[in-house]
Formats: C-alpha cells, structure tokens, sequence
C-alpha cells in the first residue's frame, strides 16, 4: 500500500513546473491526496475480508457461509480458528483430513490413530502442552466430519512434576506462576 508521502509526491510529478511553488495548488494536492490515500486503505481493508487470516468484520460473513455462531467474547483469532478448521473439514474423512482440522484449533502437530475394531479414534496433541483453548469448537467440528458410530478419545500432554524438577526450576523461580501455567507448561 502506498504511504501518504509517495502519493503527494505522484500527485506532484503530474503537474507542471510551475505549479510546485504555488500554496494553493499544494494545499489541493494535499488534500486529495489524503482523500486518496484513506480510499486506499479501505480498499485494502475490503480485500483483506476475503481471507479468512487477515478478515476482521468481514468475519460474520465467513460465519454465516460456514454455518458457524460465534461464542460471545471471543477474538477475531478465536473465530478464525473455528472457521479454518470448518474450512479444511471438507473432502473424503481420511486421517489426514482429521489431523488436518485438529492441527487448525490446536496450532500445533496432532497424530490420529484409527482402532477400527473398536471404533475409535484417538487424537494426541503432540505440538502443545496442555488442553487447546478451542477444544469445545474443535469436538463439534470433528463431530460433523467423523461418522456417527466413531467414538473419539482426546490425549494431551501436560508438564510433569518430574520435567518440571529435572529441568531445575526452583520454587522460587515458579513463585508468578498458577498451577495452570505451570502444568500446561506456559513457563
């Protein structure tokens, strides 16, 4: 996008000489051209809509084509994670698909074993350290994805008493620190 600066000085080579010194032709330029340069902005605004990464009022839209409340409160993030994973969740059920819509909530590796003898699938959360902040929105997702007669089993992976003194951190050092931060290893 181009600065205020670069767009006054175009405006300005696209004059005659004379005109440089003139303050009543200056004080034109310099208002067009903030009228052009916030007119820029807004239409990098209205393109960013279009990508679900860089969308922010244009999330409702996404919302709707994707059949997807939002929870209230929730960030611009938040929501575009739900969307990204209702976005990859479409195509044959593979387990690439489902690593797929799981890695989308749990910004992290995820790996999916199937027992289908027992009609399981399990999903272990290997990228993080705790239980992801969207668990809620990921179930239902993969609920709509994975056949109804699949039960699903969540494993993740927290910061053992045992990691925790063998990595030695004193008391003192986790003084700040919830019992929360320190199992879901946000040290």
């Amino acid at each position: 996008m181009r600065t205020l600066t670069e767009i006054q000085r175009d405006m300005l080579d696209y004059l005659p000489q004379y005109y440089r010194d003139s303050l009543v032709a200056s004080g034109i330029l310099n208002a067009e051209a903030i009228e052009i340069a916030q007119l820029n902005a807004d239409i990098y605004d209205v393109l960013d809509q279009f990508y679900i990464d860089r969308a922010t009022w244009g999330l409702a839209r996404w919302e709707r084509i994707f059949g997807v409340t939002p929870e209230a409160g929730a960030t611009y993030e938040q929501r575009r994670e739900v969307l990204r994973g209702k976005m990859r969740g479409v195509g044959k059920i593979s387990v690439s698909l489902i690593e797929n819509v799981a890695e989308a909530y749990a910004n992290g590796d995820v790996d999916v074993t199937v027992d289908s003898a027992a009609y399981t699938l399990t999903i272990t959360f290997v990228g993080v350290f705790g239980v992801p902040a969207q668990l809620d929105a990921l179930k239902a997702n993969l609920r709509d994805i994975i056949p109804a007669h699949m039960a699903i089993d969540y494993v993740f992976r927290f910061y053992t008493y045992g990691e925790l003194t063998g990595s030695g951190v004193t008391y003192a050092d986790l003084s700040g620190y919830t019992y929360d931060d320190i199992y879901n290893r946000r040290l």
